[in-house]
């Protein structure tokens, strides 16, 4: 192989690594590496990618102008209900990610989902560096457009957590007036540079100090990392499955699903983002949510946002429901799509149809 072609494996090796900080994952990729052949593993992703609903549930769509002039994509479901659910997704995920509770809320209840910013439809934007602060603005803007009156709850996971506390910060009057409810899943309030992520603390400190400079590296020549990320799909895979699931019975649909999600986010893209999240802190913005019915439900073995970062959520925010899924990783509502449905049941039905602003 000629140096060029080394040079974007390379790239590709460190390009799939983004978003997340592996450890062990490649020793059961080179595992199966010996016991199925490349053709053979490639043929099975291709029908994953045909197996099952996922990604295919799409409401009417709309747009929504953000101030800073992006365009942002969302989606609703229409329903009797006079209450709106938003829900916010994750980090390097799209709406999609909320497959299961979409179809279980549709018909029941009037639910928006957007796709955050140089994620799924919505676009990237340029100008002002990207801040938990600028998505929660956002957040507003979705909301400006797609439920601009009656009551809201508001539902974020990992990422989407942050910009709705963000939301809370920057508009209090809003929850003041409207929100009936909100549930927190699998994110944190602040403090993300204490995560370990699973591995020895040298590691990650190691890790953090160089991997600002890579990533503005590599979101310099995204093209050549999206080609490598490619050719190390294998990794790639290793690594989701890693981060985001922790059950060994987990449908290999679902977890196809979720790389399709996380790989169609370009480097760039994650690049901008990343460094958003070593300056959010939003612990006393929680305080906007006191006194309304609260949700703050975890996987116990979510690697990216730990369930000690639920517990300071319930800390602030006494009388939220606080729930600790077994079995379950970063992103539990695909993997334990079950708890998590009867969890935001229960949340709805604390809230009610709460006030008539409309």
């Amino acid at each position: 192989m000629g140096e060029s072609g080394g040079g974007w494996r390379r790239a590709g090796i460190a390009g799939a690594a983004i978003g997340v900080l592996a450890a062990g994952a490649a020793a059961g990729v080179a595992v199966e590496r010996l016991t199925v052949s490349r053709s053979v593993r490639r043929k099975a992703r291709l029908a994953l990618d045909a197996t099952g609903p996922y990604g295919t549930l799409r409401g009417t769509p709309g747009r929504a102008l953000a101030d800073d002039g992006t365009i942002l994509a969302y989606e609703t479901d229409e329903a009797s209900s006079s209450v709106t659910v938003v829900f916010s997704h994750g980090f390097c995920l799209n709406q999609d990610s909320w497959h299961y509770q979409r179809a279980a809320l549709r018909g029941r209840v009037r639910t928006v989902f957007w796709d955050q910013r140089g994620h799924g439809r919505s676009e990237r934007g340029e100008g002002e560096p990207v801040g938990i602060e600028l998505l929660g603005r956002d957040l507003k803007a979705v909301i400006d457009a797609a439920a601009p009156v009656g009551p809201l709850v508001l539902v974020g996971h990992s990422m989407g957590g942050m910009t709705v506390m963000a939301l809370a910060e920057q508009y209090p009057e809003l929850v003041r007036d409207r929100v009936v409810g909100v549930a927190f899943v699998g994110t944190s309030p602040g403090r993300l540079e204490e995560v370990s992520y699973g591995l020895p603390l040298a590691g990650v400190n190691a890790v953090r100090r160089v991997l600002p400079g890579v990533l503005r590296a590599l979101g310099s020549q995204a093209e050549l990392v999206e080609k490598g990320r490619r050719a190390t799909a294998d990794l790639f895979a290793g690594l989701v499955r890693k981060y985001s699931f922790a059950s060994r019975d987990v449908d290999p649909a679902v977890v196809r699903f979720a790389e399709r999600m996380i790989e169609s986010v370009p480097v760039d893209v994650v690049a901008d983002f990343y460094p958003a999240f070593g300056a959010h802190d939003k612990l006393a913005a929680l305080a906007a949510f006191r006194g309304l019915p609260a949700l703050a439900l975890v996987g116990d073995q979510d690697l990216v946002t730990p369930a000690a970062h639920t517990e300071a959520i319930v800390e602030a925010l006494p009388g939220a429901a606080s729930v600790v899924v077994p079995d379950a990783g970063h992103l539990v509502m695909l993997e334990r799509p079950g708890a998590v449905g009867e969890a935001l049941a229960a949340l709805l039905a604390r809230a009610g149809e709460g006030p008539d602003n409309g």
